[in-house]
């Protein structure tokens, strides 16, 4: 019997342009960290596949390149992540290995979303003498709900133009998030009212963007300089230097060690306060709505009474 070979070859060819290119097929998505993997799923809902790359108990700044997440990284339609350093360390060289042309810097399918807000603790100068200092500013952006807002209009828009098929979709979502987000942050901001000018410290200078947000005055920071744990010595020199100050607490986030924080708390007499810093860090923290009621919650619960 004598083959029709234009048959052959495109039912040879059908399993593979299935493989290539699924009809339907969901936008994988690629998130360095727990809020961006929260927000890129309230975006995209069932049009996107999100991974998350680190977990609300890991330190973001030390991660490693791991052939899982390089396989995962291969993968991508869109990678979304905080930038201005905060993964220097490693997602370059995950992007370098992963071979995948579409998640490349510069490209439509590579998102830091620091590119979308007002950066704070810009260095005019940076050395290795001043411990894990970001040149681009400080990148714990996500601690301001302020900022959520505005990385979500860029990352709705970035959806769209990397999915065009379900623009639409991506544009109502973006529409209907920000509206419950807008809603929510006058709730929070109200709540959090009778702590603005309060003094506090913090364990790690890792809520300059929440304090900004709420009007807290950070005055001492436990860390000798930014990721640098810091001795005995120096915690009985924070001790010293906050005497007689009315300082309300000391802060630390969840991925953290609260020994210094518990030695601070013990001997000057305030409370330390677990903020969950990303989602998933408490139990409270299951979304990003959850992460800002049980932040404000804990705050306010710790210090809002001088």
């Amino acid at each position: 019997m004598k083959l029709n070979h234009s048959i052959v070859l495109a039912t040879l060819a059908a399993p593979l342009l299935l493989l290539a290119a699924p009809a339907g097929a969901a936008l994988r998505v690629f998130a360095c960290e727990p809020e961006w993997g929260a927000l890129a799923q309230e975006l995209g809902g069932s049009n996107v596949d999100v991974s998350v790359a680190t977990n609300a108990l890991q330190d973001p700044h030390q991660i490693q390149a791991k052939p899982s997440l390089i396989a995962r990284a291969r993968g991508a339609d869109l990678v979304v992540c905080t930038g201005a350093e905060l993964e220097i360390g490693w997602l370059p060289i995950l992007l370098q290995q992963s071979g995948n042309p579409k998640i490349q810097a510069g490209q439509p399918g590579n998102f830091a979303a620091a590119d979308f807000v007002r950066k704070l603790e810009v260095p005019t100068t940076v050395d290795r003498s001043q411990g894990d200092v970001h040149a681009a500013g400080n990148p714990h952006i996500q601690t301001d709900p302020r900022n959520i807002a505005a990385v979500a209009t860029a990352l709705g828009a970035r959806l769209q133009q990397v999915d065009p098929a379900h623009a639409a979709d991506y544009a109502k979502a973006t529409i209907d998030f920000s509206q419950r987000w807008q809603k929510s942050m006058a709730g929070w901001s109200a709540k959090a009212a009778p702590l603005k000018g309060a003094p506090v410290v913090s364990q790690h200078n890792a809520f300059v963007y929440l304090y900004d947000w709420l009007g807290l005055k950070e005055v001492a920071v436990l860390e000798p300089k930014p990721g640098v744990e810091p001795t005995a010595s120096h915690l009985q020199e924070v001790q010293a230097a906050i005497k007689g100050q009315p300082v309300r607490m000391v802060v630390y986030a969840a991925y953290q060690d609260s020994r210094p924080s518990d030695w601070l708390s013990k001997n000057a007499g305030i409370p330390a306060v677990k903020l969950p810093f990303t989602v998933g860090g408490t139990d409270g923290a299951k979304d990003l709505f959850g992460l800002f009621d049980d932040t404000v919650a804990r705050l306010t619960d710790a210090g809002a009474k001088p």
